[in-house]
């Protein structure tokens, strides 16, 4: 009988043996890590709302002039001196987190500016006499509206922050008010019959191409909120500023202003909200 009781020993010590390992088993079954399966197409895409206020301390609005027409031809005077103001931006946009690394927005941007320029011509102001010269000054108003289509590229996030370039084309509608001149007689080799004059353009408008390059830092306040801090470089196209006081070739007079078109360094600061 001993035999059998070794037999039912080493069986029942088994049994234990085995029962203690499945508890061990249900035991990291219950304390493994809970895993979570995304469906596809949720990583990291989404819509997201964009803000920005933008500010100009750097602008060059290339070489202005603006053409006289005498009756036989027409002559052409630049700026001696030009100024253009207003440097603050607004724009807001729609955008849209393709992957990790790139979105796209597109956006609507809003500034205003006022031109001021001066100039000295060889010829005499209107009924002034010959030997004499004219010194002209020039100031307008306008607004632009700009509409871009804008890609990015998210180059790493980094406790939060993520450095990111980007680049945009679009269209800018220039719309120049009533351009205001003012002439004084210089007399020079001459005599001046009066000293000062004045007169009024009709302000031009119109589409004109624009790019921009981006470049800046975005931080994750939230998950769905980031501040945006960034760089932008943008060049809009040349046009006319304001015409001719008097329709018609044969009629002509006064001056017509052109300007070589906006070129603009900014400091931008922002904030971009995702949709879930």
């Amino acid at each position: 009988m001993d035999w059998r009781n070794g037999i039912c020993g080493i069986a029942l010590g088994a049994a234990l043996l085995l029962s203690g390992t499945a508890e061990a088993a249900d035991e990291d079954l219950l304390d493994a890590p809970e895993i979570t399966i995304s469906p596809a197409g949720t990583d990291g895409s989404r819509l997201y709302l964009r803000g920005d206020i933008g500010y100009a301390p750097w602008r060059d609005e290339g070489d202005a002039y603006y053409r006289t027409f005498d009756g036989a031809g027409y002559e052409t005077v630049p700026f001696d001196n030009t100024r253009f103001g207003r440097p603050v931006s607004g724009t807001i946009g729609l955008g849209h987190q393709f992957t990790d690394i790139f979105r796209a927005d597109v956006t609507a941007e809003y500034f205003e500016g006022r031109f001021d320029g001066a100039s000295l011509t060889a010829t005499p102001c209107a009924g002034e006499g010959a030997g004499t010269s004219c010194a002209l000054s020039h100031s307008a108003n306008f607004s632009a509206l700009g509409l871009m289509a804008n890609g990015y590229v998210d180059l790493a996030t980094l406790a939060g922050f993520t450095p990111y370039v980007g680049a945009g084309l679009g269209v800018t509608h220039i719309d120049w008010k009533t351009a205001h001149e003012t002439s004084a007689c210089i007399a020079g080799g001459g005599t001046c019959a009066g000293s000062t004059g004045g007169t009024s353009y009709q302000g031009r408008d119109d589409w004109r191409f624009t790019y921009a390059l981006m470049a800046g830092l975005s931080y994750d306040v939230t998950d769905r909120l980031k501040l945006d801090i960034g760089y932008r470089f943008s060049h809009i196209a040349g046009g006319e500023m304001f015409g001719f006081g008097e329709g018609g070739l044969a009629g002509a007079s006064g001056a017509k202003g052109l300007d070589d078109g906006f070129t603009r360094h900014e400091i931008r600061v922002g904030l971009r909200l995702a949709f879930w």
